[in-house]
């Protein structure tokens, strides 16, 4: 039995290691199947009511990429729209810092001790220089480097073809992983999948509802309030938000700072503010408890850590796929301790 349980052991880790070497291709079947995961209770719902599985595959896979072409059609014109107007403001910036800020900074810190403007203006500017260098560089590396570019559209040519093929075979496949359990084992097994399963579905399907959700919510708000570059910032919030505060925490420096950059005070400052205290009051009181509920129970501080943790390990692949995966240990764990504490250790007095 000793042995037997090496064995299983020595596959995991040759999983997770075979996994690790082949991350930089994984990423349009991770993609694929999160969203064959996202569109299979449709999908079952339409054969349910009397579709053939091909059709109703079919159906879910138009309206699934139907959906995100048109979310892409919308968004792309004008978040070029919006870089654009940032690039041909970045001199503007620069001489407002220089002009503004830094002589405000002086007179504050002045009260501290010498401080030396001209020191950190050319600090910045140095810095401003390496950082358009490297800019440059990337954008020339990115240009010049085909197979870069045909990588890349290959992976994203991958994504559509994966994708109808899990939704396809969705059915087939867990009922292939349930049969591989032990015999013994399979009640237990598959209502820990169960709750897998909740959790996963609370996560993408909730969670990117609400992450969605914010993005509108604050560039309406943003808008209304006469904010540029709204929609930029609504997007990184929305995207940064899986992150607890973080979201809330990035988006108030960057609104705040561009309001006083558009308005050269801090009068455009207290509107945001409304605006910020609004989104959180719906998205704590509303938008998580509808949406999400309280089926993946991480707290905030194992959320923050799974994210550092899956990116200093995987990079963004691990980043995105953090939470999922530390939801599903969550579940793990909460089994192996309640079978700890009916087993005979735990009740020895």
């Amino acid at each position: 039995m000793k042995n037997d349980n090496t064995k299983y052991y020595l596959v995991a880790i040759a999983f997770i290691g075979l996994a690790y070497v082949l991350l930089p291709i994984l990423m349009p079947f991770v993609c694929a199947a999160l969203l064959a995961y996202l569109g299979d209770p449709l999908a079952t719902w339409l054969e349910k009511h009397k579709w053939q599985r091909s059709w109703a595959v079919s159906l879910v896979f138009v309206v699934i990429f139907t959906l995100l072409a048109g979310v892409t059609i919308v968004l792309v014109p004008l978040i070029e729209q919006q870089f654009a107007s940032l690039v041909e403001k970045v001199p503007a910036i620069i001489s407002w810092v220089k002009e503004t800020v830094l002589p405000w900074l002086q007179v504050r810190l002045n009260h501290y001790g010498s401080v030396n403007v001209d020191e950190i203006q050319q600090t910045l500017q140095d810095n401003i220089g390496s950082a358009g260098s490297v800019v440059a560089s990337i954008l020339s590396s990115v240009s010049s480097s085909g197979m870069a570019f045909l990588s890349a559209l290959t992976n994203l040519l991958l994504i559509p073809l994966v994708t109808f093929y899990f939704l396809r075979d969705w059915n087939a496949i867990l009922e292939r992983i349930q049969h591989s359990f032990p015999r013994r084992l399979e009640d237990k097994l598959t209502g820990i999948a169960h709750e897998v399963d909740a959790v996963l579905g609370a996560f993408f399907k909730g969670q990117l509802l609400v992450m969605a959700s914010q993005s509108v919510i604050y560039y309406i708000g943003l808008s209304l309030v006469g904010l540029e570059f709204s929609l930029l910032i609504s997007l990184i919030i929305g995207l940064v938000s899986f992150v607890p505060y973080l979201g809330l925490i990035v988006g108030l420096v960057l609104a705040c700072a561009t309001s006083v950059f558009q308005l050269h005070d801090v009068s455009g400052v207290l509107p945001i503010f409304v605006v910020f205290a609004v989104a959180q009051v719906l998205e704590s009181f509303v938008l998580t408890p509808v949406l999400v509920g309280d089926k993946i129970g991480l707290h905030p501080v194992t959320v923050i850590f799974s994210v550092m943790v899956g990116g200093q390990f995987f990079g963004v692949t691990g980043v995105l796929l953090a939470l999922p995966v530390a939801a599903v240990l969550f579940v793990l764990l909460r089994h192996v301790n309640d079978q700890y504490k009916s087993s005979e250790l735990y009740k020895q007095t």
